[in-house]
């Protein structure tokens, strides 16, 4: 028999994140949030000095044919999502 695998958006074991504020970051964590950071620097540099030229290092994917499915597609603000989700948490 074929194995299926359903998720149901709850993990048991493994690892568990840690409660709000109480966040460890290893040197490593922060040595890859600096090297990020630094690598989005250099692109936003990049984007701000190719303004005025016709071709630069960067590019910007567009799509050429957007996908009709699509049209109603509302981006999300994720930090708004996480502070509601974080007051529903208290609540209970």
């Amino acid at each position: 028999p074929r194995l299926r695998v359903v998720y149901n958006g709850k993990r048991s074991g493994g690892p568990r994140s840690p409660a709000p504020g109480s966040e460890i970051f290893t040197p490593a964590h922060e040595e890859n949030v600096r090297f990020i950071y630094e690598a989005w620097q250099c692109v936003e540099r990049d984007l701000r000095s190719q303004m005025g030229s016709e071709r630069g290092l960067v590019e910007e994917y567009v799509e050429k044919m957007p996908n009709p499915s699509l049209k109603a597609f509302k981006p999300v603000d994720l930090g708004d999502l996480k502070r509601r989700n974080t007051q529903d948490a208290k609540k209970s």
